[in-house]
């Protein structure tokens, strides 16, 4: 299974909130998708600490180049 963008975990995150939002849900289909937004969430919690941590290395390299 292709890995997800960031992007499409943040869509279906939003589509997940508005959609709990809707008072006509049942109870169990409200906690089944509460469950997955909070796997995507924490999905993307791990792709955007990785893209911080890049970031972190490539300001580091720059400082570490300047100061040669």
């Amino acid at each position: 299974m292709k890995e997800e963008k960031l992007e499409e975990k943040i869509r279906e995150i939003e589509r997940i909130v508005a959609e709990l939002k809707n008072e006509n849900n049942d109870i169990a289909k409200s906690i089944e998708m509460y469950e997955k937004g909070i796997k995507l969430i924490k999905e993307a919690e791990v792709v955007i600490s990785a893209y911080e941590e890049k970031i972190k290395n490539l300001l580091e390299e720059k400082d570490a180049k300047k100061q040669h």
